[in-house]
């Protein structure tokens, strides 16, 4: 099997799990947080939303600097406020992701790719790596986003199994 096909694979199977956690999140409460140190409400929610974005970006560009020099607006930052908002640049994340998936070959997934903070290369690995740790890091930020849902007194939606709130397994 191909890896551009486990990957559409995963795409399919993730793309639901991580629309039922944004349509979950409640608009009015973006500033909130559970501690001084987390990041706000909204931009858990906003990351989460463009997380599927990287996987295109990974496979069409080189490298991407999370720390970009003054006054240079990452193309990656938007600003989603509402459930709309969030499961819109998802789907469009996933389409691009899905588009460039069937559009890569086997050898481009194996070229490095650089991410960088401040110019300095902070890590680099082959393309189809960066992929996987992208899927997981969005796996890691959805399940922090259902902490807030609950913390807010928010039905938790099932994701890989039922929750407390959401039987439908």
């Amino acid at each position: 099997m191909k890896l551009t096909d486990l990957f559409l694979g995963e795409l399919d199977r993730e793309a639901p799990l991580t629309k039922r956690a944004l349509e979950a999140v409640p608009e009015g409460r973006g500033d909130w947080k559970p501690h001084e140190k987390s990041m706000p409400l909204d931009h858990l929610a906003g990351l989460v939303a463009m997380m599927p974005s990287w996987l295109s970006m990974i496979i069409e560009t080189e490298e991407l600097d999370i720390a970009p020099p003054a006054g240079t607006k990452s193309p990656y930052a938007r600003e989603l406020k509402t459930r709309q908002e969030l499961v819109e640049e998802m789907e469009k994340g996933i389409a691009g992701a899905r588009k460039a998936l069937q559009g890569t070959s086997e050898e481009h997934l194996m070229k490095p790719w650089q991410l960088k903070a401040g110019g300095q290369v902070v890590q680099e690995r082959p393309r189809h790596v960066m992929l996987r740790d992208s899927i997981n890091h969005l796996s890691h930020h959805r399940g922090q986003l259902t902490v807030y849902l609950r913390l807010n007194d928010v039905p938790v939606p099932a994701i890989y199994g039922p929750s407390a709130d959401d039987q439908r397994f």
